[in-house]
């Protein structure tokens, strides 16, 4: 199973969702495109997080020196973005694949984050809970369902907001994996925690 794990924006949670479903699965993690961070990358903080010894993790298809938009961050670096260089790595394991912020994130002139997403990998939305978050929440899910990609479900990240998702979830029939507190920080014991709890719904998409 390939899960490909996006976000309705930037630093809306994909990271820690991606360190639970790991943990969860105990699946392989690959991280296509890393703009900036690279002493600390998304990479290293789901490593840093899990506590399993089965997962492997693979290398980025490209590691960008700027903390930016991918196709900014490449620019920057004096490359383009090619995305039909850019191939899942082989696994006989889970693969939870985390994109980079929203799905029209530009990686080039041409294409986005959502080209990224292979007929055979199920998706999964982090949405943050703000003002305006059911707007971009249901837009994202649109988007994907436009392009007939299979959405698997979605994981509500910050405190509980009944009417938020209440909505998002009538409205677009996705089911409902789980839902990330606003924890005082996360750890590997945090992220075993939820693990345990997400591991039910994540194995019935397998």
């Amino acid at each position: 199973m390939k899960l490909f794990i996006t976000g309705i924006g930037t630093d809306v949670g994909k990271t820690i969702a991606s360190s639970i479903i790991v943990e969860a699965l105990q699946a392989d993690y690959w991280k296509p495109i890393q703009a900036g961070d690279l002493e600390q990358s998304d990479s290293h903080k789901v490593e840093k997080y899990i506590s399993n010894a089965k997962t492997k993790f693979h290398k980025n298809a490209y590691a960008l020196h700027t903390p930016a938009s991918p196709h900014l961050a490449a620019e920057i670096d004096g490359i383009s973005i090619d995305i039909q260089k850019i191939c899942t790595p082989e696994t006989t394991n889970h693969l939870v694949v985390e994109g980079a912020g929203g799905v029209f994130v530009p990686l080039n002139d041409t294409d986005c984050v959502i080209d990224l997403i292979q007929p055979d990998y199920k998706v999964v939305v982090v949405s943050r809970h703000y003002l305006g978050s059911i707007n971009h929440t249901l837009l994202t899910l649109e988007a994907l369902k436009s392009r007939n990609l299979n959405v698997a479900g979605i994981i509500f990240s910050g405190d509980e907001n009944k009417a938020t998702e209440s909505i998002i979830l009538s409205k677009t029939n996705v089911p409902m994996i789980g839902r990330i507190n606003n924890e005082p920080y996360f750890d590997q014991n945090v992220i075993t925690y939820y693990a345990d709890l997400f591991r039910e719904n994540l194995e019935l998409f397998g």
